[in-house]
């Protein structure tokens, strides 16, 4: 199993990310972490690791993206299969094991699995959106309109034969670009589910996804891309400018909830007028007013591997302040 991690200035993040990579049971893997110019500690980081199955390579031209950071992950690695993972999420120690003896048995290609929405609350993750996934049918239906593949491509793995089938990733998409590798998986093959949630989307002021208009810019690219495919219809973005005022309304920052929410009216959702005009005059209500989409018994299922994060995380900061 090969896992692929591109990554960028972001080695306080990356170490959690990789210590879950290399922590899957039952699987052997590789794990390809690109870098993609980064100035950094992440060298030192990852020299740290002193780890035989972590290979890094680097992009061409530093600060190419990530859709070429993965396609080089990908010319690099070695397996029949690919799992990728993005240097800001968390898997499940069981997350591999799980997806690969489900697509095995289904005969199928490509896999992804139930996930949860965590943020640091300090030493500690809080899942803040965990909900269950659609069923592989509803996914192939729906992603020509929206992506309802949660957690990015951290909750993909895919065999190789069929990424050289529908191609490589878009390198010319500074966002979305898994989306749209989604899209051309799902028209060549329906994918299999793993419920459980083993993926984690970690929410950060860093994030991609904050980047309100280069976000829309891709939408539209994607839309023009595979209107055959909707029959001329268009993207759902009431739910795509809903999700990123979402976004924005946990990070505290106003306007941009505002505006998104706005904008989400304007294509139908009349409820994000009175989401919009909250979001302005009192952001702290993010936090309390998204509680419902929180499923009690998912977030009790991701907190049983959650807590090996916090607490790796925890022993990593007291030996890092006793060698200070």
């Amino acid at each position: 199993m090969s896992v692929v991690i591109p990554t960028r200035n972001r080695a306080h993040l990356l170490s959690s990310s990789l210590a879950g990579a290399l922590a899957q049971r039952d699987v052997d893997v590789e794990v390809v972490v690109v870098d993609d110019g980064s100035t950094d500690k992440t060298a030192a980081m990852l020299a740290a690791f002193d780890d035989a199955r972590i290979r890094v390579v680097h992009t061409a031209v530093p600060g190419s993206g990530p859709g070429v950071a993965r396609n080089t992950g990908i010319a690099k690695s070695r397996a029949d299969w690919i799992a990728f993972l993005d240097d800001d999420d968390l898997w499940a120690p069981d997350k591999l094991r799980a997806q690969l003896r489900a697509v095995t048995a289904a005969e199928r290609r490509w896999v992804y699995a139930g996930w949860v929405t965590v943020e640091e609350r300090g030493q500690r993750l809080e899942v803040i959106a965990a909900r269950p996934p659609m069923s592989p049918e509803q996914v192939r239906e729906l992603l020509p309109y929206r992506n309802v593949i949660g957690a990015g491509p951290s909750n993909v793995m895919v065999r190789r034969d069929l990424l050289d089938e529908v191609g490589p990733f878009d390198e010319s998409l500074p966002h979305m670009e898994d989306w749209d590798m989604w899209i051309r998986l799902a028209a060549a093959e329906v994918p299999v589910l793993v419920p459980e949630p083993l993926t984690a989307y970690r929410l950060h002021m860093r994030h991609r996804s904050m980047d309100l208009d280069g976000t829309m810019d891709a939408r539209r690219t994607i839309e023009a891309r595979y209107r055959s495919l909707r029959g001329g219809r268009p993207l759902d973005w009431a739910a795509a400018y809903r999700y990123l005022g979402w976004l924005a309304w946990r990070r505290g920052q106003r306007r941009t909830a505002f505006r998104a929410y706005l904008l989400s009216a304007r294509n139908g959702d009349l409820k994000s007028l009175a989401r919009g005009a909250v979001a302005l005059i009192a952001p702290s209500a993010g936090r309390a007013g998204y509680r419902r989409n929180v499923d009690p018994r998912r977030k009790a299922q991701a907190m049983q591997w959650l807590r090996w994060y916090t607490a790796a995380e925890t022993l990593r900061r007291s030996r890092a302040s006793s060698r200070g």
